[in-house]
């Protein structure tokens, strides 16, 4: 069973989460529904520090045993730091999405983009829509 969304983040309609900093910079992963979803995770394809991305853009890969899925980043930035434990433990993800299993750091280029995503209840509610 999935675990709460956090309430101190945005959401994605993909399933990624962005904690937003007074700094500029944010902290982005997958939700725990996603994780799920993916099953165990074996390996994460991490970008390079210092690369350009664009909202929506793959800003990272996943690869689980069951498939290989795209991270898309909820917001445009440069990555400024990634979660380079993913590297030896990519299960980090499967078992705390929210903490630890973090991926990316990104400066934003346009913090506006966060008022597209969707709040910790605006997700709970899209998700219960997707079950039914």
């Amino acid at each position: 069973m999935s675990k709460p969304n956090p309430t101190d983040r945005y959401y994605s309609r993909d399933h990624e989460w962005v904690i937003y900093y007074s700094d500029g910079t944010a902290m982005i992963g997958i939700t725990d529904y996603a994780q799920e979803m993916l099953t165990d995770i074996v390996f994460v394809d991490l970008p390079e520090i210092g690369k350009q991305v664009v909202q929506h853009a793959t800003v990272a890969v996943v690869e689980s045993v069951k498939s290989v899925s795209d991270v898309f980043s909820p917001v445009s930035g440069e990555v400024i730091d990634v979660n380079t434990k993913l590297e030896e433990t990519p299960e980090l993800i499967n078992q705390d999405a929210f903490g630890e299993g973090w991926i990316v750091k990104m400066r934003l280029s346009n913090p506006d983009e966060l008022n597209m995503l969707l709040t910790s209840a605006e997700y709970d509610e899209m998700l219960q829509e997707e079950k039914h």
